[in-house]
């Protein structure tokens, strides 16, 4: 038995295919046309077809306006703007720039990236930093109001993301003070609100220090550092539930330490110097599958290769090969199963903040979320 397509569906899946910018321009087509593409079911099948095929997918990248540093490093009130673009994830070539959206020529932080969606803060996180929920494809922004939890912290992280579960966009920030007050805020865009956890687990009311972090089908993860263990503290914004999975004991220190989704699982990622073949360096992979940590084969790249920051959508290893002379970093990437490694071109700009340097690379999917302001 065979199904005949209406001229409807036709229509839908024709426009499926089209980059947000296209959409964009038929709402002005006609009036059919622009209730179709506005509708919630169309942006959810927009962008569900996008993420399922990896189409219209970018790199989001933080780097130099000329891909070179300019200014001296011997003169701190010299300062050159950095630039947030999109690059092709298969040729590599810039696509686009995007611009403050409020118009404001300070720079800004990305926080999380999730269906077309980027979360924007201050560079520099403070308690009472704005957050800015933004879709460049469609030029739209939501700014979230000042929490009503008027509270004094030291130190602020914030991750942002989907939660399939319950249909939402979350962002999660925890909050820490010196004398060990914890905290933790979830923004919903569902309902514009922010509200307070009021449960935190006692493992959490120590001392420690927070590393890098990650969101992940609608969860928080941070990796924390209490004395000589680390752990990964999972936050789900959607049961609000805390859980902590101590690390492997292999690692032993933060530095090249990177935790990231690997195959739909989460993966922490482990720089080693030592390894049996000269010229090259080993980086440890694990996964964490039914809540137990589960030891990959190691990738085995050139010396060359300083760092890992994060995955790519294909499951390719980020890596950054760093220029000492121009003050960048080349971006890579590598493939777990083959091991060869591709330069893109690309290359990042550093954060530097006190004896830590920081690069953003981050998978970036268009979509029309936020076209009718959600």
């Amino acid at each position: 038995m065979t199904f005949k397509l209406g001229k409807k569906e036709i229509l839908i899946d024709i426009l499926a295919r089209l980059t947000a910018k296209s959409l964009v321009r038929f709402l002005c087509t006609c009036k059919s046309w622009s209730d179709l593409i506005g509708r919630s079911s169309f942006v959810s099948t927009h962008i569900n077809r996008n993420v399922t095929k990896h189409a219209h997918v970018y790199l989001l990248c933080l780097h130099h306006p000329t891909f070179e540093r300019q200014n001296d490093n011997d003169d701190p009130f010299v300062e050159e703007e950095l630039l947030w673009s999109l690059f092709s994830n298969e040729t590599f070539e810039q696509f686009s720039k995007l611009s403050n959206p409020l118009g404001s020529t300070e720079h800004y932080g990305i926080y999380g990236s999730s269906n077309g969606l980027v979360c924007i803060s201050d560079e520099i996180l403070n308690y009472d930093s704005p957050i800015h929920i933004w879709n460049p494809s469609v030029r739209k922004f939501r700014t979230p109001p000042i929490s009503p939890n008027n509270i004094k912290f030291v130190y602020v992280a914030l991750q942002f993301g989907f939660h399939s579960g319950v249909n939402d966009y979350k962002a999660v920030r925890m909050m820490r003070s010196n004398k060990d007050t914890f905290a933790v805020e979830v923004y919903s865009l569902r309902t514009d609100s922010w509200k307070m956890i009021e449960t935190i687990p006692p493992w959490l009311k120590c001392t420690w220090q927070h590393h890098t972090g990650t969101f992940f089908n609608g969860a928080a993860y941070h990796i924390i550092e209490k004395g000589p263990l680390f752990s990964i503290m999972s936050f789900d914004s959607g049961s609000e539930e805390f859980e902590e999975f101590i690390a492997p004991d292999a690692i032993c220190n933060s530095r090249g330490l990177c935790i990231d989704a690997y195959k739909d699982q989460i993966c922490l990622l482990f720089r080693f110097y030592g390894c049996e073949e000269e010229g090259m360096r080993k980086v440890d992979l694990w996964v964490l599958q039914e809540k137990r940590w589960k030891q990959l084969c190691p990738f085995i790249i050139p010396w060359k290769y300083c760092r890992t920051i994060g995955t790519s959508i294909d499951n390719e290893l980020l890596l950054q090969k760093k220029d000492f002379n121009k003050g960048a970093a080349d971006l890579c990437l590598c493939n777990y199963e083959s091991k060869q490694v591709l330069e893109t071109g690309i290359k990042l700009a550093i954060m530097t903040y006190g004896e830590i340097d920081f690069l953003f690379s981050f998978t970036y999917i268009e979509s029309l979320v936020l076209l009718n302001n959600y």
